[in-house]
């Protein structure tokens, strides 16, 4: 249905078929429908796609945007069903039912629908993305102890690591309320859109937060009697040792969350309170692995593209934990992958399963350090070689000889900005002329926050906030300044989703020179700008004046130039 969706969208000439393509293979790398894949890549709008699919199923279109949860409504339809069958009840007149649905040709689903509400459906059209929003929304069920742990538990099964046939499921009708409790968190994290669970113990009570669009925000406290139970609980599931509670642990949980398969990396720390547990989310299914949309200026984007598409040298990209580095790096393999090259990428962990790409956990445990995987690498005639982090010099050593014996190689550092990069390398122990020789360009990248798009509003800035941020008044008087009012899209914090800034610094001849001077990063960085280079503060300026972020999150996440 969906390939003859695409299809349509083409012959209306909503979409052209380099976009089809383009949202093909992104469904065929993280999952989801080939609609929601174009809506996606950019290729047609929300608004435009349920326009056409309302006229496509000759169905009244109805638009969930502003959609608020109706519990005596919802009672109608168990969360279950309103997954699999993507339809949700929205109104209701004696007994007359309007169910908005993905697909209102699915007469199975309406007459399941009909014999479980005892009601005379109406079907309205909706796009899949509106529809996952308000059914999380309207079967979300974190509001208060009892409630969470109530009737999600079905959601969620453990996924066997050899995936045997057999059952491998943790909910069940007679299960401790413990087991459905971390059940129900889990899966109400991964419907948030969390990237990270933070389970804390305090001297007489616990406390439960999750990391959505990087800023951690309070959900729970659960009862402190449950403490070493859900503790326990989360161990077991990650094949820790739950004897042991001195030293800090490492597993992982794979399960699947609404039909879709989500990986967890857990971590033990002992504290003096007990043991904190954190969960990194790793869901396929979130991750963009488009260049275009990641959030790059022109001129960035096009000095970028022309450094990965060498047939050699080194790319690397810098930047804190949780700055988005290992999506960028996707992001480019995934333009670069072809049939007609071999690319291999050494990983720890790997964090997301790309097709047509050689991906290598390391296990330093063993003696497969990066190092060791690099050397290996080489004797498998590699065309592009990723290394998930350059720590040591050995490492950087053997990216730097792969680099000039015709290789391009991408890869990861931990400094501030691009400029401070090649210090780095030299303070690695790499000769300057090497670094000149092998780098073709290094890129640094933050994330900031974006506005909500369902309830942004124009702002008039502070003068004092403009003074900081070095904007004239002239240019204060062309920009966008915009900020989220809070609505229940974005969970009333004014935000929803993260946008890239970028400081890309292409290796130029100016720079080179001042890199084979051993000059320091400041002067480096002078030149740069000289050259055209954005620093992260100047291209986050630009995101602000065009509405996409606030000041506050420009002033966070960026330091003045």
């Amino acid at each position: 249905m969906q390939d003859e969706i695409g299809q349509k969208l083409l012959e209306a000439k909503l979409v052209d078929a380099g976009a089809l393509q383009k949202a093909a293979l992104q469904q065929k790398n993280l999952g989801g429908t080939l609609s929601s894949n174009l809506v996606k890549v950019g290729a047609i709008t929300e608004q435009a796609l349920l326009e056409f699919l309302s006229r496509l199923y000759s169905a009244p279109p109805i638009d969930l945007k502003n959609y608020e949860p109706d519990t005596n409504l919802t009672r109608l339809i168990p969360g279950e069903v309103a997954t699999k069958f993507m339809a949700l009840p929205v109104s209701r007149t004696g007994r007359r039912l309007i169910v908005a649905m993905a697909n209102p040709a699915n007469i199975f689903a309406i007459d399941d629908i009909k014999f479980i509400t005892g009601c005379d459906v109406e079907p309205h059209v909706a796009t899949e993305a509106m529809l996952r929003r308000a059914i999380d929304r309207a079967y979300d069920s974190a509001g208060t102890m009892a409630e969470v742990m109530r009737g999600m538990e079905e959601d969620l099964s453990v996924v066997e690591e050899d995936e045997n046939e057999g059952d491998t499921g943790l909910a069940g009708a007679d299960e401790a309320p413990i087991v459905k409790l971390v059940n129900s968190l889990i899966a109400d994290a991964v419907r948030k859109g969390t990237s990270d669970i933070h389970i804390e113990p305090y001297e007489k009570s616990m406390r439960v937060r999750f990391r959505i669009d990087g800023v951690l925000q309070e959900m729970m406290a659960p009862p402190f009697k449950f403490k070493a139970a859900i503790i326990s609980r989360l161990k077991i599931m990650a094949e820790l040792d739950i004897a042991e509670r001195r030293l800090p642990q490492d597993g992982r949980i794979k399960i699947k969350v609404v039909n879709r398969t989500i990986d967890l990396r857990v971590s033990s720390m002992p504290t003096i309170f007990g043991e904190k547990i954190v969960m990194r989310i790793l869901d396929k299914s979130n991750l963009n692995i488009d260049l275009e949309r990641l959030g790059f200026e022109p001129k960035a984007m096009k000095e970028f593209v022309n450094a990965i598409k060498s047939p050699y040298g080194m790319v690397l990209v810098t930047g804190p934990t949780g700055s988005g580095k290992t999506t960028t790096l996707y992001s480019a393999l995934s333009r670069i992958n072809t049939p007609e090259v071999n690319v291999m990428t050494a990983e720890d962990p790997v964090e997301y399963n790309l097709d047509g790409i050689n991906q290598l956990l390391v296990n330093e445990g063993v003696g497969l350090t990066f190092a060791a995987a690099l050397r290996a690498f080489l004797r498998q005639d590699p065309n592009i070689i990723m290394v998930g982090e350059i720590r040591d010099l050995e490492t950087a050593s053997i990216a730097v000889k792969a680099a000039l014996t015709g290789h391009l190689v991408l890869s990861t550092l931990h400094t501030n900005d691009a400029p401070s990069a090649v210090g780095r390398m030299i303070d690695m122990g790499i000769e300057p002329f090497l670094v000149t020789s092998s780098v073709n360009l290094i890129l640094a990248q933050r994330l900031l926050r974006k506005i909500c798009v369902s309830c942004k509003r124009r702002v008039e800035l502070d003068p004092e906030i403009l003074h900081e941020l070095q904007i004239s008044d002239e240019d204060a008087r062309k920009a966008e300044f915009c900020d989220g009012a809070g609505c229940v899209e974005c969970n009333n914090t004014g935000y929803r989703g993260r946008c890239g800034v970028y400081e890309v610094m292409p290796m130029t001849n100016p720079i080179r020179e001042l890199v084979l001077d051993r000059s320091s990063a400041s002067e480096i960085k002078r030149v740069a700008i000289e050259e055209g280079m954005l620093t992260l503060r100047r291209d986050s300026l630009e995101k602000l004046k065009r509405g996409i972020t606030t000041a506050e999150e420009v002033l966070k996440e960026t330091a003045s130039d």
